[in-house]
């Protein structure tokens, strides 16, 4: 039998497949980082999702301990020491396509929001506002050009629904040439700037696409272009961004990502064009149970 800690919150259906196969659950969400160094030695896994930091000192307390595996509920894995974990012989696994579906409708959202004054619309409404002329200028994702930096699962995803609007969508991504039964086009960043309406990013922030976008990038594309981040904080210059808005260079932007989060007096979440949310990407229903499922068997297959 294993012992496993839940860090974060993991559908309660996927939890009783986990006790059924024979393993103990301690759900212990919420807790503050010397909570975590205490507890992580008597756990043999640990489950988080994007609030708790699996940090160098807690993977090397727990490897003193049992920890032999962390399973990061979701996509990327940055808040998890995958370095400290290889040197310490703990096992890193996630579950990268069970929130791929609600990461790229919400990016969807974000592009629908901006074209149309949704946010700033919806706001000016419930204070007794009616500024229909002002926000009847708005665009249309029908027969435009969607850029996708990054081509991984959720971009595709974002790609499928995206033909629904009869764009055309092209694609930069260094790493994957083409998708069967996804007709988009491979472009160049040079080539994505220039020709796109709309710029959506889904890579993770490494120090290669660190500000990938930054006013080089934004002052090659398109007047009026929408951009939106779905991805990561720090794959955009926020600063960059915000002075193109103001320029009237870049339309409106659609962020569930920023470079520190929570963000602290962030002109690019209170800018007037800005549609922010506080990274909900992976945060639906749907998503939430199948990330349990994925967390679930991730942990029966290891631990049997």
């Amino acid at each position: 039998m294993a012992r496993i800690l839940i860090c974060d919150a993991v559908a309660a259906d996927a939890l009783d497949v986990i006790r059924r196969n024979g393993h103990e659950v301690v759900e212990k969400t919420e807790m503050t980082p010397d909570e975590l160094l205490a507890n992580v030695p008597d756990f043999d896994a640990i489950v988080v999702r994007s609030a708790t930091k699996a940090t160098r000192p807690v993977i090397e307390k727990g490897a003193a301990g049992r920890l032999k595996l962390i399973i990061r509920g979701g996509v990327g894995l940055d808040n998890v020491d995958a370095v400290a974990a290889k040197e310490c012989g703990v096992e890193v696994r996630n579950t990268p396509a069970a929130s791929s579906v609600a990461v790229a409708e919400l990016a969807l959202a974000h592009m629908l929001a901006c074209s149309r004054y949704v946010g700033v619309a919806n706001c000016t409404m419930k204070k007794g506002e009616w500024n229909k002329k002002a926000y009847s200028k708005g665009k249309e994702l029908w027969k435009s050009t969607l850029g996708l930096i990054g081509f991984g699962r959720i971009a595709q995803e974002v790609a499928k629904r995206a033909f629904a609007f009869e764009m055309d969508v092209v694609f930069y991504d260094p790493y994957i040439e083409s998708v069967a039964g996804i007709p988009a086009k491979k472009v160049d960043l040079e080539t994505l700037c220039r020709q796109s309406d709309y710029v959506s990013l889904h890579i993770p922030h490494t120090p290669e696409t660190h500000y990938i976008l930054d006013k080089p990038q934004i002052d090659l594309m398109k007047d009026g272009v929408i951009i939106v981040n779905c991805a990561r904080g720090g794959t955009i210059n926020e600063a960059a961004l915000v002075a193109a808005m103001d320029a009237g260079k870049v339309f409106a932007t659609g962020t569930d990502v920023f470079e520190e989060e929570p963000p602290r007096d962030s002109a690019l979440a209170k800018h007037e064009k800005t549609v922010a949310t506080p990274h909900i990407g992976a945060g639906s229903t749907g998503a939430s149970k199948r990330v349990g499922a994925e967390v679930a068997k991730e942990i029966i297959a290891f631990f049997g």
